[in-house]
């Protein structure tokens, strides 16, 4: 009893609100990337694996823009833009023609669509990290710490994008043809809704949002060529986690990761923090593996 009172009382409370901060922050952007996972695979049934170079795409063409214009708004939108029609293209080109196969063929492809981005990246832009300078650069004071304005602003930015996806799906008029092709792709087709067109465009904007990601995140770390490894796999881990296509349950699967990983880390070291996901990801594929977040049904 007086050792758990003694842990209590020199608990780092301080510590402890900071990681809670750090944990949000990573949960958000890393809600994003999964939410475009998220959509592709609960529309198509597909494993994109070249989603984290298509987040690794995006980064890099914000800092071709940046470099040109100088403005990171601009690097974010044009980069958004720019990579939503690449994925479109890509998707037309390359998954369109396998629809129907066998879904290993699909996973072969995207796996196949990564190593090339990546090796393109590698060979265009060389080994060594680029650099996104962020929008902001003032701090403010949290305890013992100065914690950055720009990591509250990727926070903001990223909700408010998830939000308007959010609303998109539901109020919209694409976006309803979109979540009717979730739930039955051949009752919407049926109904007259271009099916072939809605998984183009749903994976266009799965593309657009990983690029977005790789924007705003870019100036936390260099830019170079594995960047999306990383963030990818736990992206899938979020989507497992959150239940397969379950766009609130990768929310609410990312914050909660990320801030398990944050606890951890005040008492042991970043990397082996990582293990915590996985810890996640396996009791829950053995007594939930329809997702911790799943809505019952």
């Amino acid at each position: 009893m007086a050792a758990i009172l003694s842990f209590f009382t020199d608990f780092p409370i301080e510590l402890f609100l900071i990681q809670t901060l750090n944990g949000i922050v990573t949960g958000m952007i890393l809600a994003l990337i999964a939410s475009g996972l998220t959509l592709i695979f609960g529309i198509m049934d597909v494993v994109n694996f070249a989603h984290g170079e298509l987040f690794m795409l995006g980064a890099y063409v914000g800092v071709l823009v940046l470099s040109t214009t100088g403005s990171f708004w601009l690097a974010l939108i044009l980069a958004t833009m720019l990579v939503g029609i690449f994925g479109g293209a890509m998707q037309i080109v390359t998954l369109r023609p396998l629809i129907g196969r066998d879904p290993l063929t699909t996973i072969l492809a995207t796996f196949g669509m990564s190593l090339i981005l990546q090796n393109y990246a590698l060979w265009q832009f060389g080994p060594v990290a680029r650099k996104i300078n962020e929008p902001i650069t003032g701090s403010f004071s949290l305890f013992y710490l100065t914690y950055p304005y720009y990591r509250l602003l990727i926070a903001a930015l990223s909700a408010a994008i998830i939000g308007g996806f959010w609303l998109f799906l539901k109020h919209g008029k694409y976006g309803i043809w979109i979540r009717a092709t979730t739930q039955d792709r051949v009752m919407a087709q049926a109904m007259g809704i271009p099916v072939p067109w809605v998984h183009t465009a749903a994976f266009a904007i799965g593309a657009a949002m990983a690029a977005a990601s790789g924007v705003l995140f870019g100036p936390l770390v260099g830019v170079n060529h594995t960047m999306g490894l990383d963030w990818v796999l736990k992206a899938f881990i979020v989507v497992v986690v959150g239940g397969m296509g379950n766009l609130g349950g990768s929310i609410a699967a990312s914050i909660f990761i990320s801030l398990l990983e944050a606890y951890a880390s005040i008492w042991v070291s970043p990397a082996q923090a990582v293990i915590v996901s996985f810890v996640v990801l396996i009791l829950t594929l053995l007594f939930r593996p329809t997702g911790l977040f799943a809505t019952p049904k």
